[in-house]
């Protein structure tokens, strides 16, 4: 299996299939069965070979939510009941909620996994509630089988949103507007190999683990330990925005403008601005589907009478999923919780900041404080999240 931009040479593959694609879209035209026959070359390479079985397991997936919606959107046009809008959720996410739970009861990988099932899963569970919302009013299978199947982000996103994709997808941009596209792809793709396989690579080979091994020989709260800690979160950082580079500039390409990832997110000046700048169509996928969704129905159900205690509850639940998704480990689920609390401790600053806005500075060296706290903060949920104290207490 050759993963999505993992080495230079799957760049130079790219560059030899899609000519005839860029050929066609600077000419307004989108050679559709070209493009669906790359489609599914991508996607041999990527689960084809010695790892079949996540082949079987993605086109088993992909039949089980085409139907799924269609069924859905068939109801939908009739009736609207809760318990079924529910039911057809729970579907939805079932597959990956096996993947994620099948390893921490059986100690085994499930057999049904494949490389990018949480992002398919998030589009189908999109596709379901906007249905339910009235919003999406036709259904087209190949439509959303393009959605779902679209090859730059099946991997690790963006996590883009079925209406404006199918907007890109069915009207091509003209030959002026494809042509700052095309710019604009191959120059964040260049990016990215700065950004994945410069700086990413050096950090991960050297700096990340000599950190590690000298955190884990001193143990506890040290200058090691710190180290490790700014290390990480850099790696992390340049390996997956380079990465969300590659797919937001090969989409590009594609005539397909991706939303993009991440947006400068160390220079974010809180806690709810930083989620604003990272991994942004993940945090703002569970905005919109789960957050909102959850503070509207507790208001509605007036479950508490505070509309603090609303956001703060909602908050909790938020990333304490998002935690669960990465994974069913103490450490993925104490970086949720961790972000969960330290949301509600920055909106209570934030209303608190708003109240006594004349009273307190707002400057320079403010800004370069709240940079310096929240940049910290966010480095420190990541040695959580890299499990490193984890190993330290085994």
């Amino acid at each position: 299996m050759s993963l999505p931009y993992e080495a230079p040479k799957y760049f130079v593959m790219l560059t030899v299939l899609f000519l005839p694609i860029i050929i066609g879209l600077l000419n307004g035209k989108r050679f559709l069965i070209y493009q669906n026959l790359v489609t599914l070359g991508l996607l041999y390479v990527t689960f084809g070979g010695s790892n079949w079985k996540q082949g079987i397991s993605i086109i088993v997936y992909v039949i089980w939510q085409v139907l799924l919606v269609y069924l859905y959107h068939r109801y939908r046009m009739q009736k609207n009941e809760t318990n079924v809008f529910v039911g057809a959720v729970i579907l939805a996410i079932a597959p990956l909620a096996i993947v994620k739970i099948f390893p921490f009861v059986t100690g085994h990988t499930s057999i049904i996994g494949f490389l990018g099932i949480s992002y398919l899963t998030f589009k189908a569970v999109q596709m379901v509630m906007e249905i339910r919302d009235g919003i999406i009013k036709e259904y087209n299978p190949l439509m959303f089988l393009q959605f779902l199947l679209f090859f730059p982000t099946i991997s690790s996103g963006p996590i883009d949103r079925y209406r404006r994709f199918e907007k890109d997808f069915v009207t091509p941009p003209d030959k002026e507007k494809y042509a700052t596209l095309l710019g604009k792809g191959i120059m964040m793709i260049f990016l990215g190999c700065l950004y994945k396989f410069i700086i990413a690579h050096y950090i991960g080979q050297f700096a990340v683990p000599f950190t590690e091994q000298m955190a884990l020989h001193t143990k506890g709260f040290s200058m090691s330990l710190l180290l490790y800690m700014y290390s990480y979160s850099f790696y992390l950082f340049f390996d997956f925005a380079g990465y969300s580079l590659f797919a937001v500039g090969t989409s590009y390409l594609l005539g397909i403008e991706t939303p993009i990832n991440f947006n400068k997110p160390f220079i974010s000046q809180n806690l709810k601005d930083f989620w604003n700048r990272w991994h942004m169509s993940l945090s703002f996928w569970f905005r919109d589907y789960v957050f909102m969704r959850m503070v509207f129905m507790l208001m509605k159900k007036k479950v508490f009478k505070s509309r603090v205690t609303v956001s703060n509850v909602g908050y909790l639940t938020l990333f304490l999923l998002m935690g669960v998704w990465h994974g069913l480990t103490w450490y993925y689920i104490a970086y949720g919780l961790f972000h969960g609390v330290a949301m509600c401790i920055n909106e209570a600053w934030l209303r608190f900041k708003k109240k006594h806005k004349k009273q307190l500075p707002s400057n320079f060296a403010t800004k370069g404080l709240a940079i310096f706290i929240t940049f910290n903060v966010v480095c420190f949920s990541f040695l959580i999240f890299s499990g490193i104290f984890d190993k330290m207490i085994h």
